[in-house]
């Protein structure tokens, strides 16, 4: 299993790959999408700086978009009680999980879906926007984002499509440093509750496990947990999202 540290980058990794703002340091990385939409602009650590100096420098870099504060194991201790002493709000605790990709359980894929990479970036977009709650607005803009997406590793994209082409379930997965790490993992709506996102999770790792990855990553919503439990994956740590 990859160290934390290991797994923290590669997320960093993948969110500063949205970025076309100012990233900073390792000591207050930030990404900026311009996306309306928080989670794809925010902060990704704090190190070494005090929660009010880290604050007024976030807030001069993202000053106008929605974002986020991913405060985990990678920042310093106390980060979070020191934003909330400052008017921060907790909007979620997510855990960390993991799993080695030999050991995850295998799932029947549902019959009549069919999973494989896509390129076709406006519809895979239109279906993991509606999931997660980017507006309908901002699709022009995360396509064209997703287009210019640019990091340190290889991206790839799965779509679960229905006999008549529907896209019902996405999945991202992100090979870097050494890993996989997965974003995107959903499920259309009306669809739910027929072991889609499940087989979408486990054809991720199918495919990272071809491109030579051994060790799975991601971070859980409360819906998504059981899932990713059933197929072996592991708490090792909790991102605590903070907003302003």
């Amino acid at each position: 299993m990859g160290s934390l540290d290991t797994l923290l980058a590669a997320h960093r990794a993948y969110l500063l790959g949205w970025n076309i703002g100012v990233a900073g340091g390792p000591d207050l990385p930030t990404y900026r999408s311009e996306v309306p939409h928080a989670t794809l602009n925010g902060v990704l650590r704090v190190a070494g700086r005090t929660p009010r100096d880290a604050l007024v420098e976030a807030r001069r870099r993202l000053h106008g978009v929605p974002r986020v504060w991913w405060v985990g194991p990678d920042s310093d201790a106390g980060t979070a009680d020191g934003l909330l002493s400052l008017g921060a709000a907790e909007i979620a605790r997510l855990p960390i999980m993991t799993v080695t990709i030999d050991a995850a359980a295998k799932v029947p894929t549902p019959t009549g879906l069919h999973i494989t990479e896509t390129t076709d970036l406006a519809t895979f977009v239109a279906a993991y926007a509606r999931v997660s709650g980017i507006p309908a607005g901002a699709l022009t803009a995360t396509t064209e984002r997703e287009k210019a997406f640019t990091g340190d590793g290889t991206v790839l994209r799965l779509a679960g499509r229905l006999d008549d082409g529907q896209v019902v379930g996405t999945a991202v997965a992100w090979l870097s440093h050494g890993l996989v790490t997965l974003y995107f993992v959903g499920t259309q709506p009306e669809h739910r509750r027929r072991g889609i996102g499940a087989a979408m999770t486990r054809a991720a790792l199918n495919l990272a496990s071809e491109r030579g990855a051994r060790t799975a990553a991601l971070t859980s919503s409360a819906i998504g947990e059981p899932v990713y439990r059933r197929l072996g994956f592991r708490p090792v740590g909790e991102f605590r999202i903070l907003t302003f």
